[in-house]
């Protein structure tokens, strides 16, 4: 197959949607596909290009056997609404050289990844251009967001929008999301279920595996993160790995943070950037139990993860059910207990009930209640790591679930 992969984000050395776009061409590749992206320079989580890439100009690269076309892409240094509008419009507009730059290859299928939807007309017209299959795939619900979040206001705004995206959706040949709720919420946008895909993030289970606890005598030293850090070897670690930004409702865990001060066993890591760290950083100013980490290298990760007692995933409430967070996968394939923030019935909820602990949004005090109370049961924090583990080897094995989505592309593509 020729696959032509149109996604904004495209960083395999980092986590998130540009990582998993990175091994989803890779491990195509190496199946004997022929693959191309088309992407904007890096930049996430900071909101700054990544050094050695420029946001003014085209430029074509290999990585790893797959020719990635890198589009000029605005990037402001403050994410606000109409920042992230320009940002994406910036980025559907410079990719479009880039995408015609692709008839003569003429691909089997154009494989789109949202956010952001702004690119879906261009592939739609350049798949039909062809005569070719179109494929969206769905990672972030992002119109939902942008107005459950306040990016966006103004009922016209969001009926005009909401319109938009329901006529762009039942255009494509494929329709795919990583959850089964978010697969449902297409259903209600009009897509035909004959055409629904579930595709979920995975995670590499070999890469990622549980870290075995040392035993811990009285006064023995702290290794690894914990003596860089100075937190003792005895200590009780809450972790939160991922990106700093508005969807996480990143502030709920400074306040569970505070709650927790006088329990001098408990420490919180946030390891991570973004736009909301420096905030999340002066509201932990004067807590001796936070510390911070920037991103850690590939190859420490599984050593980070390793370094959780407790994993913490906070989500806003207007945000749990239209974005599943991709660092899910590696909590679970740690052998760590996990706690989220997110409503009953949520995909977020649905994915950790009875592999972690769900409290409600907003409430720090019944996240600071719930990390103390798995804090003094290390039975209960062991029993619930092993069955995230568990679930991580038999539902989210990268080369099971990339198998099943070459299997959909090659039907895709035969009909």
């Amino acid at each position: 197959m020729k696959i032509l992969l149109y996604s904004m984000n495209f960083a395999p050395e980092l986590a998130g949607i540009g990582k998993y776009s990175g091994e989803m061409a890779e491990w195509l590749h190496a199946r004997g596909h022929e693959v191309r992206v088309i992407a904007s320079p890096p930049f996430f989580p900071q909101w700054s290009v990544f050094e050695g890439y420029s946001a003014w100009t085209w430029r074509k690269t290999g990585w790893n056997g797959v020719t990635v076309w890198r589009a000029p892409t605005w990037v402001p240094s403050k994410p606000r609404a109409l920042g992230r509008i320009g940002h994406l419009l910036s980025f559907t507009l410079s990719s479009i050289p880039s995408l015609l730059a692709q008839l003569r290859w003429k691909p089997d299928v154009v494989f789109v990844v949202e956010p952001p939807i702004s690119c879906t007309p261009a592939a739609l017209c350049f798949a039909k251009l062809l005569g070719i299959r179109s494929w969206l795939h769905i990672q972030d619900y992002e119109v939902d967001a942008a107005f459950g979040l306040g990016w966006l206001r103004g009922e016209r705004v969001r009926r005009f929008a909401l319109a938009a995206e329901r006529w762009l959706m039942q255009r494509f040949d494929r329709v795919s999301s990583i959850s089964s709720t978010m697969c449902a919420k297409a259903l209600e946008k009009g897509v035909d279920e004959a055409r629904l895909v579930l595709f979920p993030n995975w995670v590499d289970v070999e890469a990622i595996q549980p870290v075995a606890r040392p035993a811990v005598a009285e006064g023995a030293p702290p290794q690894g993160y914990r003596a860089e850090l100075n937190i003792p070897a005895n200590a009780v670690v809450v972790l939160y790995a991922g990106s700093l930004g508005s969807k996480q409702g990143i502030e709920l865990l400074a306040e569970a943070a505070h709650l927790l001060v006088c329990s001098h066993g408990i420490h919180f890591v946030f390891c991570g950037n973004g736009p909301s760290r420096a905030s999340l950083m002066d509201a932990c100013v004067r807590l001796t139990n936070t510390h911070f980490l920037d991103l850690q290298p590939a190859e420490r990760f599984n050593e980070l993860l390793g370094m959780a007692d407790i994993h913490v995933l906070p989500q806003r409430a207007d945000a749990a059910d239209l974005v599943m967070p991709s660092k899910l996968g590696g909590m679970f394939a740690s052998g760590r207990a996990v706690i989220v923030t997110a409503h009953a019935g949520t995909a977020l909820s649905e994915a950790v009930w009875g592999r972690g602990v769900v409290v409600e949004p907003g409430d720090a005090a019944a996240l600071a209640d719930a990390i103390e109370q798995l804090s003094m049961s290390p039975a209960t924090r062991d029993l619930l790591g092993s069955a995230g583990r568990r679930f991580a080897e038999e539902e989210l094995d990268r080369n099971t679930i990339l198998q099943r989505l070459e299997e959909e592309l090659q039907r895709c593509i035969a009909h």
